[in-house]
């Protein structure tokens, strides 16, 4: 079994305006999506697009079958179609597998016969937030090709960042990725979507380590990092994580709330979000307070 679990340390400190730092212990799923239909059947615990007390929803994931929010490309949204030229829910959706593989294709990376490593967070007794899933993809010789990072805000608005195979390096810890690139997306009130993303990804192997960090031009402002070590995944360690780490998902989301509060304790500037809805661009699921009526390509 490729698939794995990785028990993380969250690491998150802000620089400016005020400093403001904290760390917690979560754990992650390290999936293989070519092992997704067997895993069910070895992991009592662990659903696939069923209820359970941990449920992989595939439609959680990757939903490039939906319209792309202002798209930067003209043409890069991607619709489900009937035959009359009609948005339609009726369409079987392809898997998130064949749907990374597409995405990838789209920009010049082949991944037939290879393989994508996402690593995330299920629902847990059916509910689910990740404020960042990370796919980790391999070509058919093992290699790592490319990432993408896939940040969900709280109004579950998705946008997937695309590290290629131009932003692969080495360095002394082996392959990563790092990529710096407009933000364009709302995430925290107490953050502008005028700024940029630095991503560094390493693909995970014994250990999981990701830092993504915020810059307003050359400064830094707000540092958040991921580190852990790879454990089996096994229906016995499941059980035992379900006690050390109870309801995890919910503690996600509310501590998410909670450290907003504190920000705003501390009068941090505040930014609204449909204040600039039109520098928000190339997301899904858009909130009401930017959606706009779908126009057909």
């Amino acid at each position: 079994m490729r698939s794995c679990l990785y028990e993380c340390r969250i690491t998150h400190h802000r620089f400016a305006p005020k400093a403001h730092g904290f760390a917690y212990r979560i754990f992650l799923f390290a999936l293989d999506l070519d092992e997704l239909e067997g895993l069910p059947r070895q992991l009592r615990l662990f659903s696939v697009n069923r209820p359970n007390l941990y449920s992989l929803r595939e439609n959680d994931y990757l939903p490039t079958g939906e319209p792309l929010h202002q798209p930067s490309e003209k043409g890069s949204g991607r619709y489900l179609l009937n035959h009359s030229g009609n948005l339609t829910s009726n369409v079987p959706t392809p898997s998130l597998k064949m749907r990374v593989v597409a995405y990838l294709a789209e920009r010049g990376v082949d991944l037939e016969g290879g393989r994508v490593l996402l690593a995330t967070l299920p629902r847990i007794f059916g509910y689910g937030f990740n404020p960042v899933s990370f796919y980790f993809c391999y070509d058919r010789a093992g290699e790592p090709v490319a990432a993408l990072a896939e940040v969900t805000n709280t109004f579950r608005e998705m946008k997937p960042y695309y590290l290629g195979p131009e932003s692969r390096g080495t360095t002394a810890a082996g392959t990563s990725f790092h990529r710096r690139t407009p933000k364009d997306f709302y995430v925290s009130p107490y953050s502008d979507v005028d700024v940029a993303f630095d991503f560094r990804l390493r693909p995970p192997g014994d250990r999981l380590a990701a830092q993504i960090d915020d810059y307003s031009g050359a400064a830094r402002t707000l540092t958040s990092g991921l580190s852990g070590e790879r454990r089996e995944l096994t229906g016995a360690r499941l059980a035992w994580w379900t006690v050390k780490y109870p309801l995890l998902t919910l503690r996600v989301i509310f501590l998410i709330h909670w450290h907003a509060l504190l920000l705003k304790l501390k009068r941090l500037p505040w930014f609204a979000k449909a204040a600039r809805a039109g520098d928000q661009r190339d997301l899904y699921r858009p909130h009401a307070s930017i959606a706009q009526p779908v126009e057909m390509p």
